[in-house]
């Protein structure tokens, strides 16, 4: 696979529940759409992997199950075995790709348990950013704030996608992780999605401090009917809102 010279890493966090799954994967299909001659790697950096279900594709290994096993040969007392086991960890990682398309899926899998061997995360976080570099796109659905990406996936991202609903605590949260983010990981650029807005009216009275307001998407029955119906982003249509405004947020942010 060869290396891709700029690779264009987005990473979407924000508190629980505010729709960051959704998003992710419609900025996986977004830019499938706009450019089917490039590759792309959606990564889900959520324990819950909820990313595959809106993809609609089925994880079979993930990033843990790769750290499981050589802990557990460590822990057999199998040293010979478990360096073997470390050197065939890039294969096996993409092993663990699922092709959908111009996309390829990565599962990142549960939280590291306590003592969890730290040389062997920095190897694997190390093998995923190699794997990155070889793709035009990388896309992270992450877990609510930016320390288990800086930890688990990546250390630099070029755009941070901030996500929260309409809420004053959803809108606090994102402009802390915002400053967190800011001595954690590298970003060239951020910006808010504000999704779920149950009245547009009301987008003035938002208090989101400093951030740069991308897009702001209403409550979208499409994306209701689809989750209830246990159905992938790609069956969304064109016209629903978060695929509108999904797609003006990464417009603004010159993506696509």
């Amino acid at each position: 696979m060869e290396k891709q010279p700029n690779t264009t890493i987005i990473a979407l966090v924000g508190k629980g529940g505010v729709g960051k799954t959704s998003l992710s994967a419609m900025t996986v299909r977004l830019l499938s759409e706009a450019y089917p001659d490039k590759k792309i790697l959606a990564i889900d950096a959520d324990p819950a992997i909820g990313l595959s279900t809106a993809l609609g594709v089925d994880v079979v290994s993930t990033v843990d199950d790769i750290r499981k096993s050589f802990v557990q040969t460590v822990e057999d007392g199998n040293k010979n075995a478990a360096i073997e086991l470390l050197g065939e960890a890039k294969y096996q990682m993409f092993d663990a790709l699922i092709e959908l398309g111009n996309v390829s899926f990565l599962a990142i899998g549960r939280p590291e348990s306590a003592g969890c061997y730290c040389k062997v995360n920095a190897y694997l976080k190390e093998i995923i950013s190699m794997i990155a570099d070889h793709f035009d796109y990388v896309v992270i659905d992450g877990e609510a704030g930016i320390e288990q990406v800086n930890r688990r996936v990546m250390e630099k991202v070029t755009h941070l996608l901030l996500v929260s609903d309409g809420s004053r605590k959803g809108l606090q949260v994102v402009q802390t992780i915002h400053q967190v983010a800011s001595e954690l990981v590298m970003f060239d650029k951020a910006g808010l999605i504000v999704n779920r807005m149950p009245d547009m009216s009301l987008l003035d009275r938002l208090d989101y401090g400093d951030l740069k307001l991308l897009a702001c998407i209403p409550d979208d029955r499409d994306m209701v009917l689809n989750d209830l119906n246990g159905e992938s982003v790609f069956c969304l249509p064109e016209s629903s809102g978060i695929y509108q405004g999904c797609k003006k947020a990464l417009v603004e942010l010159g993506i696509i």
